[in-house]
C-alpha cells in the first residue's frame, strides 16, 4: 500500500489525540501487579498496547508481542516475578534483533529464571516467575529507559525491595521520572534518594482509579504542520493534554516555539486534560542546534520539519535511535535524501544538516521500515512537499491508528495505491 497525500490549503481543525502510549503501558503492567479489577480509564487504542491486554488477560503459554519494544521489555520483567507460571514471550523478526541483555542480566542478578531460546541476548525467551529477593543493583544509565521502567516497577513485589543505581550517564530521565509518578499513583513507595539512585521499598500497589492523559508524542505531529504550513489563519485545536505533564515528549511545545508555533492551553489546572490551541506566532530561529537526549522520539520530528524548513540542524543525544523498530538514523539519511536532503552521522549520536541539498527523487516515496514514527513525522511535510508518497501507511497503527483518519478530517486528500 502507498499513500500520496496533499496538504490543505487552510489548517484548522479540532483534534482528540490518542491516549498516551506511555502512560498506558506503565499502567497496565502496575494495575496487573496491584491485583485490581478495574481497568485503567482511557487506555491507548494502539498495537503497543492491545498486545499487552491481550497477554495480561489471556495469558497464553506463548506471548507474542509483535513490534512492541516497550512491551517486551515489561512483560519480560512483568513475568519474572509471576510465581508458578512460565511463559514464553517472542516477537517480529526485527524483534528477535533487538537487545534485551541488559534487562535480563539485571533479572537474573536478582534471582530471576529466564533463558534464552535463540540468539543470547536477544528474544525470543522463556520465563518462569519465582519469588525475587530484590536488594541492591547496578545498571548503566545511558541504556534505555525501558530497562530501568520494567525493573522500577516490579520493585514493590520484591521481598527486599529494589535499590537501583545508575552508572554514568543518564538518559531518557523524563520516561523514569513518568514511570515513578505512575507507580505513585498505585501507592508505591519509589524516590530518587541520590542524583544516580532510586530506592524502592517494598510496599505492595494498591487498587487505584487511574485516568490516561492523551499523547503529547502524537501531539508533535500537528505541531510539525503548523511549522510547516504557510497559512496565517491556521489553527488546531488538541484534546485532552495536560500542561506540566510528566510526559518527557511535552518538551515538544517549547522547541517548536523555536520554529514559530505558538501553545496556549483553554486552563492551566494542574494535571488536568485540557485542549491546546496551535497558531503560527512569526519567524522561527535561523538554526536549531538541541539534545535529545531526554526525549529521543522527537528527533524524527524536528529533523524532516527543519530541513523542509530551510532550518539548518545539529541534533544529539541520539543513541538510542539505533536500536527502535528500525536503526532511525540510517532510514533518516536515506529517506530525506529521497526529498533533495543531504544529512550527515555524527558518531551514531548525532545528525547534521549544514544546508546541503541534492536532487529529489520522489517517485519511490518515503520508505517507513515497519517504523510508525517515520511514517507519522514524514507525512506533514506535504505542506512543502508536492506528490509526497508514503510507503507502508498502516505501520502507524503502533502508537496513532487514527492518524490517516484524523489528516482527511483535517482537509489532507490521500489518494492510496
Amino acid at each position: 500500500m502507498q499513500y500520496t497525500i496533499k496538504a490543505p490549503g487552510l489548517l484548522r481543525q479540532t483534534i482528540k489525540l490518542p491516549a498516551s502510549k506511555s502512560i498506558s503501558n506503565r499502567a497496565l503492567i502496575i494495575h496487573a501487579l496491584s491485583g485490581s479489577k478495574i481497568l485503567p480509564k482511557n487506555l491507548s487504542d494502539c498495537d503497543d498496547t492491545a498486545v499487552i491486554i491481550r497477554a495480561l488477560s489471556e495469558m497464553p503459554e506463548t506471548i507474542d508481542i509483535k513490534a512492541g519494544g516497550t512491551a517486551m521489555r515489561f512483560m519480560t520483567a512483568y513475568l519474572s516475578v509471576l510465581e508458578g507460571h512460565s511463559h514464553v514471550l517472542t516477537g517480529t523478526e526485527r524483534m528477535k534483533h533487538r537487545p534485551i541483555k541488559l534487562l535480563v542480566d539485571a533479572l537474573r542478578y536478582l534471582g530471576a529464571d529466564i533463558d534464552y531460546l535463540g540468539e543470547t541476548g536477544y528474544p525470543p525467551l522463556r520465563v518462569t516467575g519465582c519469588r525475587l529477593k530484590g536488594g541492591m543493583l547496578e545498571m548503566p544509565g545511558n541504556v534505555s529507559s525501558q530497562y530501568i521502567s520494567a525493573l522500577l516497577m516490579i520493585g514493590p513485589t520484591l521481598e527486599n525491595g529494589l535499590t537501583l543505581r545508575l552508572t554514568g550517564n543518564i538518559i531518557s530521565r523524563p520516561y523514569i521520572d513518568l514511570t515513578l509518578s505512575v507507580m505513585h499513583q498505585y501507592g508505591a513507595k519509589a524516590e530518587w534518594s541520590d542524583i544516580d539512585t532510586i530506592q524502592v521499598s517494598p510496599t505492595p500497589y494498591q487498587v487505584c482509579d487511574y485516568y490516561i492523559e492523551n499523547d503529547w508524542s502524537a501531539a508533535s505531529y500537528w505541531y510539525e504542520m503548523m511549522a510547516l504550513s504557510q497559512n496565517e489563519d491556521d489553527e488546531i485545536r488538541l484534546e485532552g493534554l495536560v500542561d506540566g505533564s510528566r510526559q518527557g515528549d511535552s518538551s515538544v511545545r517549547y522547541i517548536f516555539s523555536l520554529l514559530g508555533v505558538k501553545t496556549s492551553f483553554d486552563t492551566t489546572e494542574a494535571g488536568k486534560p485540557t485542549t491546546v490551541t496551535l497558531r503560527r506566532s512569526g519567524r522561527g530561529v535561523p538554526r536549531l542546534e538541541y539534545d535529545f537526549v531526554n526525549s529521543p522520539d522527537l528527533a524524527q520530528t524536528f529533523v524532516v520539519c527543519c530541513a523542509v524548513m530551510g532550518v539548518p540542524f545539529h541534533f544529539r543525544g541520539l543513541s538510542t535511535l539505533k536500536i527502535k523498530e528500525t536503526d532511525r538514523i540510517n532510514a533518516l539519511i536515506f529517506e530525506m535524501r529521497k526529498l533533495g536532503y543531504v544529512l550527515r552521522e555524527g558518531d551514531g549520536t548525532e545528525l547534521i544538516w549544514s544546508g546541503e541539498r541534492c536532487e529529489p527523487s520522489l517517485e519511490e516515496g518515503i520508505n517507513t521500515y515497519e517504523d510508525h514514527r517515520m511514517a507519522l513525522s514524514f507525512a506533514p511535510a506535504a505542506f512543502r512537499i508536492d506528490g509526497l508518497k508514503i510507503n507502508n501507511p498502516g505501520v502507524v497503527s503502533k502508537s496513532y491508528p487514527r492518524y490517516w483518519d484524523d489528516l482527511r478530517q483535517a482537509g489532507f486528500e490521500i489518494v492510496p495505491a
